[in-house]
């Protein structure tokens, strides 16, 4: 997917129209939790500073029904400002006559940044004549947001194709292309053995990804809630634990078509149980089969943290999305940090850690930097694996 980046072209004194992903955790007081969003965003935003380059940077926070103060990106504005060492200019709306204004006053090193962009429902209504409010006012349209790319919006799809019309460049910044190039080497031309770890808690939302990743992979070790349903496939009993009836069949023809194509799934041996996530009483490790018909399976056990650490120790090739317990809490997380660590310490292993909780359960258990990549777009990478085209990019220049 050979697409033009933002160093294919010529920015100097050009007006550009940056999609970043500021959709950054934030606590109750407003407070930015975690600055992953925005620094992964810098090195295109400082290239494009570097070249004289007028910088508008367009972006969502959370689900907004309308304008709501809570979703604004003012805190984004002083963050930026102090990680970019450059006062970064806000004005509290992305489209109308001042924002307008304020593009047009725009000199060559200067950002702009513009509020959510989800305060209009004509943003993932995917509107033209919302989009073309912006592409009437910039030169270059840049796509750093790969969070979003799977996402047919406003401002990742329809901007760039209108732009493009005009005769308008439409380019990947260098975090989009960065994505791009780890998933597609780690995926395409893997070195073997090729391991997938997938945890998180519904087999239905990654059906077509265990599809796609049986072609590819050697091994693919199951945890998180999900796990459950393939247990109940096998005839275990799985007591108060989450299960998708309605998957049971889909998880047995998954693992009778690992068996034809050879690829080992790899489920838990034992499992940590509890009576309540929420106000725990009793937790305690089982087997497999032995999950209390009145208690939740609600992590991997310390079998299964050896068996998966055994499985992982001669991959040189890794992929991992979602989480192998519920590692928000503290007492049922012990699964997912120890497969972080275990990773952490494979040294000739190439490492891509697939986005969303995933990247959060990495920094949690503060490993970060021994990853080889971590995506900042856990739907996209998901989506990209799975094969399907992520409208983000494939409306971006050809190289």
């Amino acid at each position: 997917m050979a697409k033009k980046k933002v160093s294919d072209i010529d920015v100097s004194g050009k007006k550009v129209f940056v999609r970043v992903d500021y959709n950054v955790p934030m606590d109750s007081n407003g407070n930015i939790t975690d600055y992953t969003r925005i620094d992964a965003s810098l090195p295109t935003l400082r290239y494009l500073l570097e070249k004289g380059a007028s910088v508008i940077l367009a972006s969502h926070l959370g689900r907004p029904k309308g304008r709501d103060p809570k979703y604004s990106l003012l805190p984004v504005q002083k963050a930026l400002s102090e990680r970019l060492g450059v006062n970064v200019k806000f004005v509290p709306d992305c489209i109308g006559e001042e924002v307008k204004k304020e593009i047009a006053n725009l000199k060559p090193g200067e950002v702009l940044l513009l509020e959510n962009v989800r305060f209009y429902k004509e943003e993932e209504a995917n509107d033209e004549n919302f989009a073309k409010q912006w592409a009437d006012l910039v030169d270059v349209y840049v796509c750093d947001a790969f969070g979003s790319v799977h996402r047919a919006h406003a401002s990742v799809e329809a901007l760039p194709r209108i732009m493009k019309q005009q005769g308008k460049p439409a380019v990947a910044g260098f975090l989009v292309e960065k994505e791009l190039e780890y998933l597609d080497n780690a995926i395409s031309n893997p070195k073997r053995p090729f391991a997938a770890i997938l945890g998180g808690s519904k087999v239905s939302t990654k059906i077509g990804v265990i599809e796609s990743l049986l072609q590819k992979v050697d091994k693919l070790l199951i945890g998180g809630g999900m796990m459950f349903t393939f247990y109940k496939a096998m005839g275990l009993d799985v007591g108060n634990s989450l299960l998708e009836k309605e998957y049971v069949s889909t998880a047995f023809e998954i693992l009778q078509k690992a068996k034809e194509k050879g690829v080992e799934i790899i489920l838990p041996v034992d499992v940590v149980v509890t009576d309540n996530i929420e106000n725990p009483q009793k937790i305690k490790v089982v087997a497999k089969n032995e999950i209390p018909a009145d208690m939740i399976g609600v992590d991997i056990g310390p079998a299964t943290i050896k068996l998966f650490s055994d499985e992982l120790k001669n991959c040189k090739t890794i992929f991992w999305n979602g989480p192998l317990g519920v590692f928000e809490k503290d007492e049922f997380a012990k699964g997912t940090i120890e497969i972080a660590k275990v990773l952490a310490n494979l040294k000739d292993a190439v490492k891509i850690i697939g986005g969303g909780d995933s990247a959060a359960a990495v920094a949690k258990a503060g490993v970060e930097s021994k990853m080889t990549h971590i995506s900042t777009g856990g739907g996209a990478s998901l989506e990209f694996i799975e094969g399907k085209p992520l409208p983000g990019i494939v409306v971006l220049d050809d190289k």
